[in-house]
């Protein structure tokens, strides 16, 4: 389908934020953003937020390239009135030059997404940000100009609910996944995790993806009806 029909559909199943990520954006001029804009206030739809899925900001040779093209994608988000953007911290091993390159630049995305009126976000993803410790580093140096986004599916295996208890603190917003098993939602694993959210008073949006090739829309209606007694 179209993009510019999806607010419509949205409202349609009683949804009034949404998430893009970069690449499902058809292009990327004045026009387009000019009907983007007005979908979304036609159907009261808030667009939360615009994820730019690829960059390394901490690759050691091509660094500020992917930061100069992320913020491209910045002025794009600010264009279509995204209120945040959220950012990979970094796909290298995680060590202390790494991190550091992390905090350096994220915080140089954060001051450059200020002037846009746009809040930068990181998530639990990718290897530089991939336990709590490296997390808390880098989102304690920047005390709080750098939010995060709170992803349930990004982590797995037995320490998985201790480990998002660990960062849930710093949550900005919410990937609440549901993960399917033959068709089935883990309603077990998605309740426990949205209870850690609220155990530490999380106030921000929960988005919710799609489940299963051919069911968008039926997965999200089950998932909305799992969500409801969190609201």
């Amino acid at each position: 389908m179209s993009l510019l029909d999806v607010p419509a559909l949205l409202k349609e199943h009683g949804i009034q934020t949404m998430e893009l990520c970069h690449f499902h954006l058809p292009a990327v001029d004045a026009d387009f953003y000019s009907q983007f804009r007005t979908a979304m206030i036609e159907n009261e739809i808030e667009l939360w937020s615009l994820l730019i899925d690829d960059g390394d900001i901490t690759d050691p040779e091509n660094g500020d390239r992917d930061r100069e093209w992320i913020e491209s994608w910045i002025d794009r988000a600010s264009h279509l009135g995204a209120k945040c953007v959220r950012v990979i911290g970094g796909k290298q091993p995680t060590s202390p030059a790494v991190l550091e390159r992390s905090i350096e630049q994220l915080q140089k995305l954060s001051e450059y997404a200020e002037d846009k009126c746009v809040q930068v976000l990181t998530e639990n993803w990718q290897e530089t940000l991939s336990t709590p410790a490296a997390l808390s580093v880098v989102l304690d140096d920047l005390r709080g100009d750098v939010g995060l986004c709170f992803d349930f599916g990004n982590w797995s295996g037995p320490t998985k609910y201790k480990d998002l208890g660990l960062i849930v603190k710093y949550a900005t917003s919410c990937h609440a996944k549901c993960q399917y098993i033959d068709g089935q939602p883990d309603v077990a694993d998605f309740e426990t995790c949205l209870k850690i959210t609220q155990d530490h008073g999380f106030e921000g949006p929960y988005t919710l993806v799609h489940g299963e090739a051919g069911r968008v829309w039926e997965s999200i209606d089950e998932q909305v009806e799992l969500l409801r007694p969190y609201l």
